[in-house]
């Protein structure tokens, strides 16, 4: 939908979201039940992770404290993508007006820029307590991860508000449709009009890629740090436990760089419509979906926690 502006011009006051327009019609059920699946399955393990770690006393360490807010934070974001793309696949109208298009926008990178942030967090979390564990409860006391982890949501607000402001100051005088299934940058910057799209096109894209690209950097330097204390420790058994306590993360950053990497940092080239959207899945739904997965199964003492606090209340014989 457009409204008039001035004598030849109109902006748009509504987008259509095309996203999963040019698939068959009868995948869509079935990529809804997919995906209402996961999305389920993401909130009921990231609430499951939240919950052990508060109930749990002994899980009152910094490590579970950035756990709970990586947790809280992938909530928050599929919730900001998520139900919006369940609703579409089985509506025949994809509109959403020019405000919500913003909150989507707005929140989604929020949450995400929080995401990096917190893992990034956690790796120097990491660092400090396998290079420097004797200084690591004055260097991690509750004030400073209170601390790291206000900023953590601080950054992700400012990064949230620097590219929605950015790309929402551009007019957009039509087409409406934007070919994907939630406003993402690059599909709405082609819709906008003006001289000043190409610089905020750079602008925004090289704000995003510093973002992502000095997060992924200060945890790789974190870990070159950590490999070269773990490989000075004596036994096999001490270097194996050492590294037992990295290996959740680091699967976890993996996953989210390796997924944000194919869909932010991808070659130009042309790209068909069903391949954008499914390389978008990929960031938004399957990896807040690994998440939870990884660091319950590949952390022994959240495991058996989660096992302590829920199976004994459901089983209370058993134990």
């Amino acid at each position: 939908m457009a409204a008039t502006l001035g004598r030849n011009h109109s902006f748009v006051t509504e987008f259509v979201l095309v996203g999963f327009s040019t698939f068959p019609r009868h995948l869509l059920p079935a990529f809804f039940l997919l995906y209402l699946l996961m999305y389920l399955f993401t909130l009921l393990g990231n609430l499951l992770i939240t919950a052990t770690v508060w109930s749990e006393r002994g899980l009152h360490t910094p490590m579970y404290l950035f756990l709970c807010a990586l947790s809280t934070s992938e909530i928050l974001y599929t919730l900001a993508i998520t139900p919006r793309l369940l609703v579409d696949l089985l509506s025949a109208r994809h509109a959403i007006a020019w405000a919500a298009c913003a909150s989507q926008m707005f929140f989604s990178f929020m949450f995400g820029f929080t995401h990096s942030c917190l893992l990034t967090v956690m790796g120097y979390d990491r660092y400090v307590a396998i290079c420097h564990p004797l200084r690591y409860n004055v260097l991690m006391s509750p004030r400073g991860c209170a601390c790291l982890v206000a900023w953590s949501w601080a950054g992700g607000s400012v990064m949230g508000l620097v590219v929605t402001t950015a790309v929402f100051h551009l007019t957009f005088c039509g087409p409406s449709e934007i070919h994907h299934f939630f406003c993402h940058v690059p599909p709405m910057v082609k819709l906008a009009c003006g001289t000043d799209v190409p610089a905020v096109a750079l602008g925004v894209g090289l704000v995003c890629i510093t973002a992502l690209l000095g997060c992924c950097l200060f945890i790789l330097l974190s870990y070159v740090f950590i490999v070269a204390a773990i490989l000075k420790i004596p036994s096999a058994e001490g270097r194996h436990k050492a590294f037992s306590t990295c290996a959740s993360h680091l699967t976890v950053v993996i996953v989210h760089y390796g997924f944000a990497s194919v869909v932010y940092l991808k070659l130009k080239g042309p790209q068909s419509l069903e391949g954008d959207t499914l390389m978008g899945i990929t960031y938004t739904v399957l990896t807040p979906f690994l998440s939870p997965i990884i660091f319950s199964l590949r952390n022994k003492e959240l495991k058996t926690a989660t096992k302590k606090t829920f199976l004994s209340k459901l089983y209370p014989q058993s134990s």
